[in-house]
């Protein structure tokens, strides 16, 4: 069993990735229209969602949702919650890893192929998802304590950098009262969602004590604005919606003379880059967990393949095939993603209620 600080970064991986996802994005793209309350209406939503959550996994300490759902519930119930979640978190690793391998055919080698990037990043993720939650967590929290340093330093350079505009700032805070839609609140909410990971991690806790919630309340109401309000000041409140990745962009105008790479953008992403194999790593492993536990396996008998491979197979083949998909696609599919992401936490949290429910109607049988 692991502390409760390996829960904290399951938030914070999910926090800082959102950077290169389709949330800034999302936001940007309703700045007029009540982005600014979304972030505001996340907090809260974020926070409940994740003590909801944290409460029911913790009446099942060391189990995960293959165990809470199989054990109380019926065989097809069990398998079709299964199955559905492992869609969502799959999908979430993929927009991911799409999206990084879009991010270095525009912003690093266009001589690439892209489809031998994504193999490059498919070996590493799937050789990766195999392991024990014990040892992802502990990887975890290496890369983040590795290249929390660099994030901090590009955000210090990007705020006091003098082409930093805060007028364009203050004019996106005077639609602040506008009401969000449904569509803004949940891609807003999105950072908060690393503690639905616990629907597998929580084989590697034993109960989790919650402290310092409000902590994690501040740290996703500052990255949603920063990762909003960075590439508002730089590129302007009108110009900042013509760039598929607004942070990329952003982080290509800026300059240091303090490395030997002068260019900001190539040590951001090689940051980046290790977090969002780790963030796929995380999400993959939950699906592939979730996907063995849609099926009964026979541990004893002997097999020439391990069905985990044929399961990993099934995840590379779809990543391959989606890279053909338009660009326009893949926005709509990644916003799609979101809107459908709340309602699943929602589900998921309310069927392991459920699930506590039936378990104790068992037990006075």
């Amino acid at each position: 069993m692991v502390k409760n600080k390996y829960f904290y970064y399951l938030f914070l991986i999910n926090a800082l990735i959102n950077i290169i996802n389709f949330v800034p994005r999302g936001l940007i793209a309703q700045r007029f229209n009540g982005a600014m309350m979304a972030i505001v209406v996340s907090v809260p939503l974020g926070l409940a969602l994740m003590y909801l959550c944290v409460k029911m996994m913790n009446k099942f300490p060391g189990e995960g949702l293959p165990e809470i759902f199989n054990a109380n519930f019926p065989k097809l119930v069990s398998k079709s919650m299964l199955f559905g979640h492992v869609l969502l978190w799959y999908t979430a690793g993929l927009i991911t890893l799409i999206s990084f391998v879009d991010v270095t055919m525009r912003y690093i080698t266009a001589d690439v192929s892209p489809a031998l990037i994504m193999i490059g990043f498919l070996v590493v993720v799937c050789l990766a998802i195999r392991l024990t939650a014990e040892s992802i967590l502990y990887g975890l929290e290496v890369m983040i304590l590795l290249n929390a340093p660099i994030i901090i330093y590009v955000l210090v350079k990007a705020l006091l950098n003098p082409l930093f505009s805060w007028d364009a700032v203050m004019q996106v805070f005077t639609y602040s009262l506008k009401i969000p839609s449904y569509g803004t609140i949940a891609d807003a909410s999105f950072i908060f969602t690393g503690y639905l990971n616990l629907a597998i991690f929580n084989r590697a806790f034993n109960k989790i004590k919650l402290r310092h919630i409000w902590l994690i309340g501040i740290t996703g109401f500052v990255v949603l604005l920063i990762s909003v309000l960075i590439p508002i000041g730089y590129q302007g409140t009108i110009a900042v919606e013509r760039h598929v990745y607004p942070w990329f962009s952003t982080a290509d105008v800026l300059r240091t003379k303090n490395f030997i790479i002068e260019r900001v953008l190539f040590f951001f992403y090689f940051t980046y880059l290790t977090l969002s194999l780790v963030s796929s790593i995380v999400h993959w492993h939950v699906a592939l967990e979730m996907f063995k536990g849609v099926f009964t396996i026979n541990e004893e008998k002997k097999r020439k393949i391990d069905p985990e491979w044929w399961m990993i197979l099934i995840f590379c083949g779809t990543a391959l095939l989606s890279m053909s998909t338009s660009q326009f696609f893949r926005d709509r599919a990644g916003l799609w993603f979101l809107d459908i992401r709340l309602v699943g936490e929602v589900i998921l949290i309310g069927s392991v209620y459920l699930a506590h429910k039936r378990r104790g109607a068992k037990r006075h049988e």
